[in-house]
């Protein structure tokens, strides 16, 4: 094996996670500019808007990954059922709070800074939602890559991670109803119809 080829060699997994990450930045950037475009656009009704972000949070985000690891320890012992419209009411909850956010949209861009690597192998993209305002808030999406698939497996907000955080919150919830999750989906059903757009 000649030293050309051996240097090759050493180098390409470097070059693949150079590919990988630009994938994942590429693949962020899309996801922020239609949002922009479709979700952010003024004068939908809520309806739309809410149908808008819900096809594009489905196709984007990794929702069975992200139900599992919301739930922890609680995701095992749960039935079939329960894991169904855990997922489910979880979606309606991210699809409703996102869709009031979207139509208070006023010029807000996102600028990435960098890819990481985490110690799992995902992705880090590390950006600014900057706003005309206000001062810019930090924002890191953690995105894992199955085969030419990308998916969002976490938000980091200000250090906040949306994992742990709704992971805390269920927790004290299940706590307060005996570690029982049909407690859970019943709040969880309550939000959903006080958030609810129509």
């Amino acid at each position: 094996m000649s030293a050309a080829t051996v240097a090759l060699a050493l180098r390409a997994p470097a070059v693949w996670a150079a590919a990988a990450d630009g994938e994942s930045r590429k693949f962020i950037q899309n996801l922020a500019d239609t949002a922009m475009k479709t979700v952010a656009v003024k004068d939908l009704s809520d309806a739309e808007r809410a149908a808008r972000f819900r096809s594009l949070f489905v196709n984007t985000f990794d929702l069975p990954e992200i139900s599992k690891l919301v739930l922890g320890r609680f995701w095992r012992p749960a039935t079939a059922e329960q894991r169904t419209e855990f997922q489910k009411l979880f979606e309606d909850i991210q699809v409703y709070t996102w869709t009031r956010r979207f139509k208070e949209y006023s010029g807000e861009t996102l600028d990435i800074s960098s890819v990481e690597t985490d110690v799992s192998g995902d992705a880090v993209v590390v950006s600014q939602i900057r706003r005309q305002s206000l001062g810019p808030i930090n924002v890191s999406w953690r995105v894992r890559q199955d085969g030419a698939t990308f998916r969002v497996v976490d938000i980091i907000v200000e250090g906040a991670s949306m994992i742990v955080t709704y992971r805390s919150d269920y927790s004290g919830v299940l706590s307060s109803h005996g570690g029982k999750l049909d407690g859970l989906l019943e709040v969880m059903r309550d939000k959903v119809g006080q958030i609810k757009v129509s």
